[in-house]
Formats: structure tokens, C-alpha cells, sequence
């Protein structure tokens, strides 16, 4: 008898959640309905990304593939990768692994604990590595603003790519940003050809930000890893903070650090799995599962 089901993982970090399919094990094709309806959180199982395990392509451990709720393929993100980096250690035994992504290499190692720590990689500075519509010789901060002429609510983000697109803007208080009205509309703002993730970032001290993220296809999310990455850079690189900091998002803390020996970004958090069960992807098409 054919098997119809599929064995899924429901992990979290800091709240970011994600149904994992291990399609090594498991073959399935993948489609952006497909991947809509298990992420659906009333008819699916719900999810901010739907993760899938693939044989890696560029010789690392493996590849990681990401598709936001709104079924689109995205290169990276930074809570999944501690996730899957999570999983893939336990698996091999090793002391650390590479996590292939259409973003770049990721490199998970353990921290003690729950907690994984990943190598980010460096990040892209440059106007058309981001990427942006237009030329912008500093990327610190851009010519962008939210509000009305001459008092903006907010205004000169920071642009940086950590294998996804990033604008962070600093702001006095993250809270007070209706980032749920604000961010649909930066996110698709024709400065930005492929969409990006909008955060409003708070500096609490030169060691500590208080970070909110509008994620691209997802909307407002209790964590972003990449988001906390790239705050960071945007804020080290304006001078408002240390090289090592800690990050806190509204599903909890991270700490990164952007060092200056290699220039890659080293992001730590917890990596927690939730459950485990499986689907059936006919009956979470056919919205009856």
C-alpha cells in the first residue's frame, strides 16, 4: 500500500516556527499551494516557513530549502538554520556542519545547550548586491522616509543583505511603530526589486538593541534571525553599538557578532523542537485536513 502521509518536525526559534520535511528520506513535490496549506495556520499546521532537508548540492552536510507562508522560495533565514543546524549535528555527531541554502553556506556549531550558534557568512553591502533600484553610494542610510514632509515617523534605513534583503531603520521607540500598517508597504516599495524585510531597531545601550521585523511573505514575526543579523551590521556600521551584542526580538534574545578577524557575522540562539507528527498533502490541498 502506497504511503499517502509525510513525517514533518514543528521546531522553533524564539517563537519563528517552522514545519521541517525531510524530503531526503521522503521525496515530495513541493508546490507554492502546497506550501501555502501546510503553513496555513486554521486548515494546515501552520508555520512562518515551511523548511524542507535536501541532499546537498555544493558538498556540505545538507541543503536547506525555505518557503515563506506565502509559498515563495527564499534564500535564507537564520532561526531555521540553527533549527536544521540543530538536527544535521545530532545526525552526523559532528562538531560542525555545513547547511547549504540559495543564500550561501551556513556553518552550525553547538553553544551549549539548546542554544546553536551559525556562521552567517559576510554580509553585502553594496547597493546592487542588496539589492536596490537604484544607486546608492552608502548603504548606512539611505534616502527613504515614513511619514509626513520635513517630520517623518521615521526615515535613512540601513540597507544590508545576509543572503536575504534588509532595511533597518533606528528609531527611539521600537514599539511605537505600527510596523503592521508600515511594513506591507516598504516591503513592496519600488526601491527594493525583491521585496525586503523591514525592522524598526532601538539601541538600549552600545551592547543591547531592541529589534521588531515586518519578514517578507510572512509579515510581522516574534524573531528574524537574518533581521537580527542584519540590524547589527547596520548598527555597528553607523556606530551606534559594540561589535558583539545581544538582540532582542519579541519571541526572545540572540547574541550577534560581526567580526572584524574573518568579517563574517556569528549569530547564537536557542533551537527547539516542538513536536512531531504527520500530514497529508491531498487532504491540506483540498483544505480538509
Amino acid at each position: 500500500m502506497t504511503r499517502t502521509t509525510h513525517h514533518f518536525l514543528k521546531m522553533n526559534g524564539l517563537g519563528n516556527d517552522f514545519v521541517v520535511l525531510d524530503l531526503r528520506r521522503e521525496p515530495l513535490a513541493l508546490t507554492d499551494a502546497l506550501a501555502r496549506a501546510i503553513a496555513d495556520r486554521e486548515k494546515g499546521v501552520g508555520c512562518d516557513q515551511l523548511i524542507t532537508i535536501e541532499e546537498p548540492r555544493n558538498g556540505g552536510d545538507a541543503f536547506m530549502g525555505i518557503r515563506n507562508q506565502d509559498g515563495g522560495t527564499v534564500e535564507a533565514c537564520g532561526n531555521a538554520a540553527r533549527c536544521i543546524g540543530r538536527l544535521i549535528l545530532d545526525e552526523t555527531g559532528k562538531d560542525a556542519v555545513v547547511i547549504e541554502t540559495l543564500g550561501g553556506n551556513t556553518v552550525a556549531t553547538r553553544a551549549g545547550g539548546e542554544e546553536i550558534t551559525v556562521d552567517m557568512g559576510e554580509p553585502r553591502l553594496k547597493w546592487d548586491q542588496i539589492p536596490l533600484s537604484e544607486e546608492f553610494r552608502d548603504t548606512r542610510g539611505i534616502e527613504l522616509e515614513v511619514g509626513p514632509l520635513g517630520n517623518p515617523i521615521m526615515h535613512s534605513p540601513g540597507v544590508v543583505n545576509v543572503g536575504n534583503p534588509h532595511a533597518v531603520f533606528f528609531v527611539d521607540d521600537a514599539d511605537a511603530i505600527e510596523l503592521d500598517r508600515i511594513g506591507p508597504m516598504l516591503e513592496h516599495h519600488p526601491l527594493f526589486p525583491e521585496r525586503a524585510n523591514i525592522s524598526v531597531a532601538q539601541v538600549l545601550s552600545p551592547t543591547h538593541l531592541k529589534l521588531r521585523t515586518w519578514e517578507r511573505g510572512v509579515g510581522l514575526t516574534k524573531a528574524c534571525g537574518t533581521a537580527a543579523c542584519a540590524s547589527t551590521v547596520a548598527a555597528i556600521r553607523r556606530r551606534k553599538t559594540e561589535r558583539k551584542i545581544t538582540v532582542s526580538l519579541p519571541g526572545g534574545d540572540l547574541t550577534v557578532e560581526w567580526r572584524e578577524a574573518d568579517n563574517h557575522i556569528y549569530m547564537t540562539g536557542a533551537a527547539a523542537l516542538d513536536y512531531e507528527g504527520d500530514l497529508d498533502p491531498a487532504k491540506m490541498l483540498a483544505g480538509t485536513a
